[in-house]
């Protein structure tokens, strides 16, 4: 089903780097009544000013991609926040979409939802045949509720909303912050602040062999639009490559690619978190999609994005 143009299409998080994301491919899509709202202007966790919003706005199209994301770090000291202002996000959200009569809404969910040692690659019947990564779960639990949302207002209200789960996502946008990043963000940060201090060592968390698969955010945001012109149904869907390497391996190709020509080093006594996780996008690839952005182009445009914006 062709989604209409013109019509009156919200974005939540367009200011994310998935969000943003959404945001660029569906204005180069043709989508001229695209809708967005800073968390200044409106607070998603605010119950009374999201109805309010979409009492007024009345989106036809929705794409919920805001929440508070972090890295390994952030979610481990902050578990209370993360599952507190997702479900709080989420919850409003949808419930102000149904209230609205939202023909089609697409939940932005996370890989983090499947078991720490969930059978590879992870297929959607995965989800909770296990226990979750202990450092994220908070965060995964809220994603979950996301899922059984969707699904309860496909069961309830007969509409057309999906979920989809992207792998690990890195691109223009992303939080390079100390506390705040993924494993890739935080890398090149790392290697690019040696280069500028001439550091003879870099020290990276964990042993670095645990595996991880890597989507470029632009591949996602295509994902988007083209699983809600052509995917309906009850289940969450993956979006990735269907492709992992070794944290090992990625920081070497970071280093080389910002070129620091130092030593690394790994902290053990640092949680590795996932042992691996890379998806089963075999679903996806079926309906006719597949990611295009190869790992080294992307990184050297996370690269780019990086120095365009950053203090180091």
């Amino acid at each position: 089903m062709e989604l209409d143009r013109g019509a009156p299409f919200y974005i939540a998080g367009h200011r994310g780097m998935v969000g943003s994301a959404v945001y660029r491919h569906l204005s180069s899509a043709g989508f001229t009544n695209l809708i967005s709202k800073s968390s200044k202007e409106l607070d998603l966790t605010d119950r009374d000013a999201v109805f309010k919003f979409f009492d007024d706005a009345r989106p036809r199209y929705v794409v919920l991609a805001a929440a508070r994301v972090g890295g390994i770090l952030a979610n481990d000291t902050y578990p209370a926040d993360f599952l507190s202002e997702n479900l709080q996000i989420q919850v409003n959200v949808m419930d102000a979409a149904v209230k609205a009569g939202v023909e089609r809404l697409s939940f932005m969910g996370s890989s983090c939802i499947y078991p720490k040692l969930a059978k590879q690659p992870i297929s959607e019947s995965e989800l909770m045949q296990g226990s979750l990564e202990a450092t994220n779960d908070a965060y995964a639990i809220a994603k979950i509720a996301g899922i059984k949302q969707v699904q309860a207002v496909r069961k309830q209200h007969g509409l057309k909303w999906i979920s989809i789960m992207p792998s690990n996502l890195y691109g223009p946008g992303d939080n390079y912050s100390e506390l705040g990043s993924h494993v890739l963000p935080a890398l090149i940060r790392r290697y690019s602040k040696a280069v500028v201090e001439k550091s003879d060592v870099v020290t990276n968390w964990g042993s670095g062999s645990p595996r991880r698969e890597l989507l470029f955010v632009d591949d996602l945001a295509k994902a988007t639009l083209y699983l809600m012109e052509n995917y309906d149904d009850d289940s969450h869907i993956n979006i990735g490559t269907g492709e992992d390497l070794e944290i090992r391996e990625l920081a070497e190709l970071v280093a080389r690619e910002v070129g620091y020509e130092g030593k690394t080093e790994w902290d053990s006594s640092k949680p590795d978190g996932t042992p691996q996780k890379v998806l089963d996008v075999s679903k996806a690839n079926q309906l006719g999609w597949r990611a295009e952005v190869g790992l080294v182009e992307g990184i050297r445009a996370a690269i780019a994005d990086f120095r365009s914006r950053s203090d180091v």
